[in-house]
């Protein structure tokens, strides 16, 4: 069986942050691309796609990278386990309604971007658990572990969860004259992170030149919302970028940009892991 995840550890974790990505897999096994109706790229729209690599400067900045392996087309792990859509998991009865389930994307996906159906008809409900079980719990129960250790070694965990955003996404929802934000920053406004953590985020995207935008039209998902809890020390902040900075979405393939992107995001990463190192700001309370 293919991992659910891959982990990167720094030789010495000196930081209270940890940096994922839940969309960036790219593990298409031949017997899922069968059961398909979608050609090999269109079923990577709903991927973030090379996400994992933009990240990649995370462990020799001293903090660890969780990276699916699994694509989201498959399983998608920023969503709560049992938001099952009845309309691919053949024999749900008790249907937890959420728009996502509604829209086709619970946790296993109904379709991929612009609203394509990824199959013919409907998998199992066995399928559907065995996806989760193999996928899912694997990649939640190392992210709960990494949250639990930062939490224990340094007083606090901080999550920074990355993921793209489509560019015509944004077409849709950016009012006439105001600007197209390249990255949005979701902390569920303020319910996820603290908002120390957040301005860190955005002065270091600023400071690179690019039009950030809080909540809207991304707040965080399943993954913030399950591990933001600031008052307890633990905080979680979707990352959202959009995708034609650093890549050609029609070919999912990087563009000239790319090592750019990577170094901005290797930049910001710097600046927020070396402002998190949690004893150290609780000595001194």
């Amino acid at each position: 069986m293919h991992p659910a995840f891959r982990l990167d550890l720094p030789v010495e974790v000196t930081s209270s942050v940890i940096v994922a990505s839940p969309h960036s897999g790219r593990h298409y096994p031949a017997s899922f691309l069968r059961a398909s109706v979608l050609d090999e790229r269109t079923i990577r729209s709903s991927e973030d796609a090379f996400m994992d690599r933009l990240i990649a400067a995370a462990p020799d900045l001293g903090a660890p990278l969780l990276a699916a392996e699994w694509p989201r087309a498959y399983l998608d792990l920023n969503r709560a386990a049992d938001e099952l859509d009845p309309g691919v998991v053949d024999g749900v009865s008790r249907v937890v309604q959420t728009p996502r389930i509604n829209s086709g994307l619970g946790v296993v996906p109904r379709v991929v971007a612009n609203g394509r159906s990824i199959y013919r008809g409907k998998l199992t409900r066995a399928e559907a658990e065995a996806r989760i079980a193999q996928v899912w719990k694997p990649y939640h129960a190392e992210l709960e572990r990494l949250m639990r250790a930062a939490k224990a070694d340094f007083g606090r965990a901080v999550l920074l969860d990355f993921h793209s955003m489509p560019h015509e996404a944004l077409d849709a929802v950016v009012r006439p004259g105001t600007p197209r934000p390249h990255v949005v920053l979701g902390d569920r406004f303020g319910a996820s992170a603290a908002t120390e953590i957040v301005d860190i985020l955005e002065e270091g995207f600023l400071d690179a030149g690019l039009v950030v935008s809080r909540n809207a039209p991304f707040a965080g998902a399943f993954i913030t919302q399950r591990y933001g809890r600031p008052a307890s020390g633990l905080n979680a902040v979707q990352v959202e970028i959009d995708r034609a900075l650093y890549m050609n979405e029609r070919l999912v393939r990087p563009n000239g940009n790319f090592e750019a992107m990577k170094r901005i995001i290797t930049q910001v990463l710097a600046r927020v892991i070396g402002a998190m190192p949690g004893r150290v700001a609780l000595a001194a309370e």
